[in-house]
């Protein structure tokens, strides 16, 4: 019997074998004893062999991927304990990415403990089923069976455990490592301190809990002392594998953990002077640059053009004026883009402190935002239409005049307020490898770039006001004004049927009808103020009072129905959301965005289009009818059968948010191009499109 039964696990082994030869991964068991006594712990260890390219996860994969699971067939009263890793290794993907992983061979290992009484002689089956992930440019999925069976130990005789590394596994040693070391905990970090070994190198692998992502990791290192340090969450204590590499390539590794002994050797100097440093100078320069230059670049946005506009209108309306105080209109115009900029630089790093996954422009993905900006925007252009105006009674006796009033600082200050946060839809050209590098870095590397980026965006009106010296082409004033001042109200309207379009993809057709009813309330409301602007003091305040109970009134009753109006837009046909959303429909056959059907067709070598989208994302659309869907970019898709998949953004998806971040963007538009076959390198396209660039690209096949 014991004969057959080896025979048989002797079988099972050599079809395993047969079949995994052109396996991605290769799995095989063994045991750490030659046989197994009643109550007593052993090791079993797993072996995958990995094929050359290909990679997979350690415990905690990092940016991307997952690691590998496991779940044992045991005899009755037998357990098994947690999967232990051997030593990992650090390496990128694209998209400037850190995982945490194995190339060429892993070694994975549990501890089993036999039930406290077994019949000696007897084989015992010890099976599992172990799934992992293994990537190159795509990722396979992948499992298998493992069967081993273990004979029990005769009565009286003892077995040791031999050494549950084999010779080419490596596992983290016992306790802490054997030269001092300090954790720190500051702010939103964990700064790791130590004397490292003269010739050695090390590497830092963060462990945290499940529900957590680890930003990218900073290194300095002086004279063999070296500081890291990692983004954490606070309140979470902290627990990562040290591993030590000498100039052999040999490897050692130990766990650190607030509950180890450590001699403090960090100081809060210190942390904080690492704080304000990323990974190089080079890096954080090239984001500054990126960042300045995608900021000028803003003002040439589809999102920002209304509002801009204005500017160059107040301008024009304080041309006659002195130059101090066209300079300080301009001051108080850049003040409101400052302003926006580190108030949500502010507002990302306390999201990112609550634990939430945080993107440029996400604001427009929550529907009481459009609602409020609509609203805005609306009354915005009421008031260049003349409906009522916004000055102190008595300062001025018309709107061009109050623009270049004491009072009128406010007004610039608004403009620039509004016309950036408008801004943020769009991600120009050399901002989102700019936004990239800032959401992984400390709070302060963050602010510092969202200022270079407004410093961009800035310094066009900095130097028109400064030197303001071509208004003096400026016809001189007259009734043109006027009737300029009221067509700028159009560009705000439109703006405002692209905020509509962008409820209706949100809330449907009832969603949108109940908007156009908000804001019609609206319109009486302002009409009413702007009736009894002039009026008497009582009746002007008596005027005011029933105007905002109006506007009050229409918010508290309709916001609710609009906002409990999401579910209904489900229901909508294609068509009628296509009359809603800004993206008009076309004849690319897109098919929508997951991470399973991208993987299922790189795996078969298929050329994929991926377009990252969303409604509120003007720029996208103006790329989608002038770069995408285009004829020759249609005839291309279909002669080369690139498969088009679009990742649509416009309410929080945080599978699209976890595929941009895997390119470190985090917003979009954003455009990637895998062209067939499995080996493949992606094409990273700028958020700019032109369509001779994706021509080039699919011509290429």
């Amino acid at each position: 019997m014991k004969l057959v039964l080896f025979l048989g696990t002797l079988l099972i082994a050599f079809a395993q074998a047969a079949l995994a030869e052109d396996l991605l991964v290769t799995p095989t068991i063994s045991a750490s004893v030659p046989a197994v006594t009643a109550g007593e712990s052993f090791d079993v260890i797993i072996e995958l062999k990995i094929k050359e390219g290909w990679h997979t996860y350690w415990q905690y994969a990092g940016d991307a991927g997952f690691p590998p699971t496991i779940a044992w067939q045991l005899p009755p009263g037998w357990n098994a304990g947690p999967l232990e890793f051997s030593l990992p290794a650090q390496f990128s993907e694209p998209g400037n990415m850190t995982i945490y992983g194995y190339e060429k061979r892993c070694f994975l290992k549990s501890t089993i403990t036999p039930a406290k009484k077994i019949v000696p002689k007897t084989l015992f089956p010890i099976e599992a089923t172990l799934s992992w992930l293994a990537c190159r440019e795509s990722c396979v999925p992948g499992s298998s069976h493992l069967s081993l069976m273990v004979p029990g130990a005769r009565s009286g005789s003892s077995t040791s455990t031999s050494s549950s590394s084999k010779s080419e596994a490596l596992w983290p040693a016992p306790g802490g490592p054997p030269f001092s070391f300090s954790l720190l905990s500051q702010a939103e970090n964990e700064i790791i301190c130590f004397e490292g070994r003269e010739g050695s190198r090390y590497e830092l692998f963060p462990d945290p809990p499940s529900d957590m992502k680890v930003g990218k990791i900073m290194t300095t290192e002086n004279q063999g002392h070296y500081v890291m340090m990692v983004p954490w969450k606070k309140g979470v204590a902290f627990h990562g594998l040290l591993v030590e590499i000498n100039k052999e390539g040999s490897k050692q590794g130990w766990w650190l953990s607030p509950n180890l002994p450590h001699t403090a050797t960090c100081s809060p100097q210190k942390a904080q002077h690492l704080q304000a440093m990323p990974d190089s100078w080079k890096a954080l320069l090239a984001a500054l640059f990126f960042g300045f230059l995608g900021g000028l670049i803003l003002n040439l946005m589809p999102c920002v053009l209304p509002v801009i506009s204005l500017k160059i209108f107040g301008f024009i309306a304080q041309a006659r004026e002195s130059r101090p105080k066209i300079f300080r209109h301009g001051l108080a115009f850049i003040a409101g883009i400052y302003v926006w900029f580190l108030a949500l630089g502010l507002l990302i790093l306390l999201l990112k402190a609550s634990g939430q996954e945080v993107t440029w422009a996400f604001q427009f993905q929550n529907s009481f935002f459009l609602l409020v900006i609509s609203s805005l925007v609306f009354l915005f252009a009421l008031n260049l239409f003349g409906v009522f105006e916004m000055n102190l009674p008595g300062s001025a006796s018309n709107s061009l005049d109050q623009l270049a009033s004491q009072e009128g600082y406010l007004g610039s200050f608004f403009q620039g307020l509004f016309a950036t946060l408008l801004a943020t839809p769009c991600t120009a050209p050399f901002l989102g490898s700019a936004l990239g590098f800032a959401f992984v870095q400390s709070g302060i590397v963050i602010i510092v770039i969202f200022c270079s980026i407004a410093t961009g965006m800035a310094l066009p009106f900095f130097f028109l006001s400064f030197n303001p010296a071509w208004v003096k082409w400026v016809p001189r004033r007259g009734p043109w004004m006027e009737h300029l001042k009221q067509f700028m109200g159009f560009p705000l309207i439109a703006t405002n049927i692209w905020l509509l379009g962008v409820l209706g993809r949100q809330h449907g057709a009832s969603g949108v009808l109940l908007t156009l009813v908000l804001l019609l309330f609206l319109g009486i409301s302002a009409w009413i103020y702007g009736l009894f602007f002039a009026a008497q003091k009582q009746v002007r305040w008596g005027a005011l009072s029933f105007s905002v109970f109006i506007a009050l009134l229409s918010f508290w009753i309709l916001v609710p129905k609009i906002l409990s109006s999401a579910t209904k837009a489900s229901s909508l046909s294609e068509e009628q959301m296509t009359l809603l959303s800004p993206v008009a429909s076309d004849e690319i056959q897109w098919i929508p965005y997951s991470a399973e059907r991208l993987a299922e067709l790189r795996s078969q070598g298929k050329p994929v289009f991926l377009d990252f989208t969303a409604a509120w994302c003007l720029t996208c659309q103006f790329n989608e009818r002038t770069a995408i869907n285009t004829p020759a970019v249609r005839t291309l898709l279909r002669e080369h059968h690139i498969v088009p998949m679009k990742a649509d953004w416009t309410n929080s998806n945080p599978e699209i948010t976890q595929a941009l971040k895997q390119f470190n963007r985090v917003g979009i538009p954003y455009y990637v191009y895998y062209p067939p076959g499995v080996k493949s390198e992606p094409i990273q396209f700028s958020e700019l499109l032109f369509e001779n660039a994706l021509v080039k690209a699919f011509s290429k096949d």
